[in-house]
């Protein structure tokens, strides 16, 4: 099963160098990338184009001039440029453990979205973290990461669940199954459908709302939670607004109550533009 793995990122090539090299150890390897940047400056794109090289992975570029926190709209973009029926979305702090995507292609099905979840870590946990790590492994194990700066915390059984235990874990939590712009994934045609991305929506649920319009389109969700494993980088969060986030909240919660499937302010925006902003 081909994927189209869409990664969005904002000036931070150091953790996305991170990210691409967990992705060119995955087990699933019939997959793109496409990294939908939001105005990041040149050295992003410098460490793209050497990651292409070092890894040989298939990476797009999808660029667009900074205009404040624009993800919806470069994530549309994205999604235009994608070559697979099936697309998983995450973000370029977020490490991808080896069967990353092995899990989103078996457990992807028609009529479903998946909503995977991610391990945050603190930052000099995020600094330790070497391209030996990732590829072999060590970046995962809870040993190594209490060793390297994490703390104790239930949460932790992310990471050790395996097989069985995360399926049940997966059926038993109470953790409400909603979409996630770190780790989830959904069939291009259901994201088209519901015309993508709400472009209006600065940061603050703004994949949550997507989601529920999914589910308003007749698309389950299903948790991959304890089975789909990414670890979170930590980095300041400038651009979180109270005010932004509990508008989006208001929004959302509107858009459920009506039923709404359809933004009119999504991909159709860049259907009919001759560039889909700089590519490379």
């Amino acid at each position: 099963m081909k994927l189209s793995v869409i990664i969005s990122t904002y000036n931070s090539p150091e953790w996305l160098e991170k990210v691409l090299w967990g992705y060119s150890a995955q087990t699933h390897k019939d997959f793109e990338i496409i990294i939908a940047d939001d105005g990041s400056k040149d050295e992003t794109r410098q460490l793209i184009d050497r990651m292409r090289d070092e890894t040989g992975l298939t990476i797009t570029h999808v660029w667009q001039e900074d205009d404040g926190f624009q993800k919806c709209r470069i994530l549309n973009k994205a999604v235009l440029k994608a070559q697979a029926e099936y697309l998983i979305f995450t973000d370029g702090d977020c490490i991808p453990r080896k069967d990353f995507l092995e899990v989103h292609a078996t457990e992807a099905e028609p009529g479903y979205y998946l909503s995977g979840g991610y391990h945050k870590l603190p930052m000099a946990t995020s600094k330790a973290i070497t391209r030996e790590d990732i590829l072999a492994g060590r970046c995962f194990e809870l040993e190594w990461l209490k060793a390297h700066g994490l703390g104790s915390t239930y949460k932790n059984s992310k990471l050790t669940a395996r097989g069985w235990k995360a399926r049940l874990f997966n059926t038993l939590t109470p953790t409400r199954c909603r979409f996630k712009g770190s780790n989830g994934s959904a069939w291009k045609k259901d994201v088209l459908a519901v015309n993508g991305f709400d472009e209006t929506m600065a940061y603050g649920g703004e994949d949550r709302e997507f989601g529920v319009r999914l589910v308003n389109l007749g698309i389950k969700p299903k948790h991959v939670r304890y089975n789909a494993i990414v670890i979170h980088l930590d980095h300041a969060r400038g651009y979180v607004d109270p005010d932004t986030v509990r508008a989006n909240k208001e929004h959302r919660i509107r858009v459920e109550n009506q039923g709404i499937t359809q933004t009119p302010h999504g991909i159709n925006l860049h259907i009919s533009e001759p560039r889909q902003g700089a590519i490379s």
